[in-house]
């Protein structure tokens, strides 16, 4: 492949990538924080379909109104409005791209995977995503939809 053709195909990766859109997210109810852009990769349309045996990596960049030593993630698959835990390989936010411990009044990265088992149903579900503070108060609490598929 020459330089030329190489040159085209970077160029066509980095508009693709560009052209992403952020997460369209509910928030559903976060305390103490305020929820400034969601970004799951990859996830080219919407609702993201989550492909069985993959890895998506999930940035949530927040503003914290509080203080806090720790952080904790816990994620749930709502289907017909009842909660289901959903397993993270990493519940820690503080292990997950934030320093700690969280200052108010700036900006974070929470950033993490969110691994699909291949045991998993196809279907659709909403994602209810928290993170809370060392009080127990959401940090950021989203919800977005999704459709696992095969």
């Amino acid at each position: 492949m020459d330089f030329h053709a190489a040159s085209i195909i970077v160029l066509f990766s980095l508009i693709a990538l560009t052209c992403a859109e952020p997460v369209k997210f509910v928030d559903c109810g976060s305390d103490v924080g305020k929820v400034v852009i969601v970004d799951i990769q990859p996830c080219p349309k919407q609702p993201c379909e989550l492909h069985k045996g993959q890895a998506y990596a999930v940035n949530v960049t927040f503003n914290s109104a509080v203080e806090s030593q720790t952080s904790k993630a816990i994620v749930h698959g709502v289907i017909a409005g009842v909660p289901i835990p959903f397993p993270i390989p990493i519940e820690d936010g503080c292990k997950s791209g934030i320093e700690c411990p969280i200052q108010k009044a700036q900006s974070y990265h929470y950033v993490t995977q969110l691994p699909v088992k291949s045991e998993y149903p196809s279907i659709k579900l909403v994602v209810e995503w928290e993170l809370r503070d060392d009080t127990g108060k959401d940090l950021f609490c989203i919800k977005f939809p999704v459709q696992i598929v095969s």
